[in-house]
């Protein structure tokens, strides 16, 4: 029997809403990055590094405040003093709780000239949070003197790690230079990110001419020593520069080197996909090649590319660290892990005050949760997992 036209309407209207519904309620329905994060929350370690990691970007963020006392703040009766052990309870007098450190007698050995720290436990030093203390601008913007840790009273002073032989606390530094290095990390990235997508998806996706030139550029780049790589560049770099024109230096000098890896595995990805089905058929629509590339490319392999910057992120630090405590990176008053391993190049330091290698454990540490959130990352958006 046959329909006629408003029939047929009818018909295909609900077919099509019951297709709709159907769909709605297909189980397993789900966007690929909700699948990503269910598999990624599973990943226990990756979870427990990502903790750390917004520990971390958060003290990085906050130094300021976060830190004890400012990275200018020093002491001269407290070159090298040792870490002072924090206590929770005090029972030399009745049941006192309360955060507090022991202070230190110091004397100066006659032979060695070197100063040597015994405990006084006759002389607490009452610690408190949210304290007054070295008066600081937030961000270089809003002037404050509060500090989320340090003594209850502003003459007196606290080295839970210790100080460096300018008498400096460790902890602040450590604090501090957590900004500079993870930011040096992230700004590298990002801007290797954009160099290796763009040479990358134009080498793969023209191919020909193009091709050949830009992967003649990255095999040039990657054939080079990479420390004398750096070493020559940052040479180049004017010593009369002042802090922030050498952080953008060191940062664009990481950058050049890093984005070669990226942008091969760009360009291979770009050249399976180029033939596909649904790039032939954004191509017959009209679609343009910018489109085409940023529409129905570039998502496809998404995921992929997240997990590749994650980690190349600890390399970047571990670059950034490597130079500054090679004397040819960031350079003091400029406060980073990097140039606080400076201070462990002689035999003194480390034989007299081995806590001024707790940056090295500083940047283990961050490269470490870094690395565990990057796998966690690529193991979820793995298809085949």
């Amino acid at each position: 029997m046959g329909l006629n036209l408003p029939q047929l309407r009818r018909r295909a209207a609900t077919d099509a809403t019951g297709a709709g519904a159907a769909t709605a309620v297909a189980p397993g329905a789900e966007s690929q990055w909700r699948l990503i994060g269910r598999r990624f929350r599973r990943h226990r370690m990756a979870m427990f590094s990502l903790v750390i990691v917004c520990l971390l970007a958060l003290v990085g963020v906050f130094a300021e405040f976060v830190a004890p006392t400012t990275t200018g703040e020093y002491s001269a009766e407290h070159t090298h003093a040792p870490p002072q052990a924090l206590h929770f309870v005090d029972t030399s007098d009745g049941l006192d709780l309360g955060l507090y450190v022991y202070g230190y007698e110091s004397v100066r050995d006659q032979e060695t000239l070197a100063r040597e720290y015994t405990v006084d436990e006759s002389h607490k030093v009452p610690i408190g949070f949210f304290v007054e203390g070295t008066p600081y601008e937030m961000w270089g913007v809003f002037p404050m003197d509060t500090h989320l840790i340090g003594p209850t009273d502003p003459d007196e002073r606290m080295y839970l790690l210790g100080a460096d032989r300018n008498g400096r606390d460790m902890l602040s530094r450590i604090v501090y230079g957590t900004r500079v290095s993870l930011s040096i990390g992230l700004v590298g990235v990002a801007m290797s990110f954009v160099l290796g997508i763009v040479l990358g998806g134009i080498s793969g996706y023209f191919g020909g001419r193009v091709d050949t030139g830009i992967q003649r550029v990255i095999e040039f780049t990657m054939s080079i020593p990479t420390i004398p790589l750096w070493m020559g560049l940052s040479a180049a770099v004017p010593r009369e520069w002042g802090p922030l024109m050498t952080y953008f230096a060191i940062t664009v000098i990481l950058s050049l080197i890093g984005w070669t890896d990226l942008a091969r595995v760009v360009r291979g990805r770009f050249l399976s996909l180029r033939e596909e089905d649904f790039v032939t058929a954004a191509r017959l629509d009209g679609c343009s090649r910018p489109r085409i590339i940023r529409r129905h490319m570039l998502p496809s392999f998404t995921s992929h590319i997240v997990a590749s910057l994650t980690l190349a992120v600890p390399m970047m630090i571990l670059a950034e660290s490597a130079l500054s405590f090679l004397g040819l990176g960031l350079q003091p008053p400029v406060v980073s892990w990097g140039v606080l391993m400076q201070e462990a190049q002689n035999i003194h330091s480390i034989a007299g005050a081995p806590w001024t290698l707790l940056p090295g454990v500083a940047v283990t540490v961050a490269v470490l949760v870094l690395n565990f959130v990057g796998d966690g990352i690529r193991d979820s958006a793995d298809p085949y997992q």
